[in-house]
């Protein structure tokens, strides 16, 4: 199994981070814009276009407001996965701001390197989303 983690750090506070995350239909608007084009809630979780076009129905496992934790996993894409489990965590960091590890296992392990790709895209693209939010020394 593969598994792939990209960690985004920005002075947004914990928060407002958390707040931004937890907005599970509004990927497009709130956390990841140009990356993720149109986001559309469903039973269970979020159906994600994709702005190469797929999509993705993503169902919700878990939302933990104490952890600020976000599990999900996807169904459909057209990459041929038959597994695949992610979870975002937003942690503060002592200069300030947060520290977002967001991970995914999947298989098969040939799906990792597009995979990567587009966690890599998605990342930039919620760096420049958290940036735009209130900064703050502690949360």
């Amino acid at each position: 199994m593969a598994s792939i983690a990209k960690e985004i750090v920005t002075k947004a506070s914990p928060a407002a981070v958390w707040d931004a995350i937890r907005d599970i239909g509004a990927l497009h608007t709130r956390l990841v814009p140009g990356f993720v084009i149109a986001t559309e809630l469903i039973a269970g979780g979020r159906r994600a276009t994709f702005a190469n076009g797929q999509t993705v129905d993503e169902p919700i496992v878990a939302l933990n407001e104490d952890t600020r934790r976000l599990v999900w996993t996807a169904v459909g894409g057209g990459l041929g996965l038959t597994h695949y489990n992610a979870a975002v965590q937003v942690f503060p960091r002592e200069a300030g701001g947060s520290r977002i590890v967001w991970t995914a296992d999947l298989l098969p392990n040939d799906a990792a390197a597009a995979v990567s790709g587009m966690m890599e895209q998605g990342a930039a693209a919620m760096a420049r989303a958290l940036d735009r939010l209130p900064a703050s020394t502690a949360s």
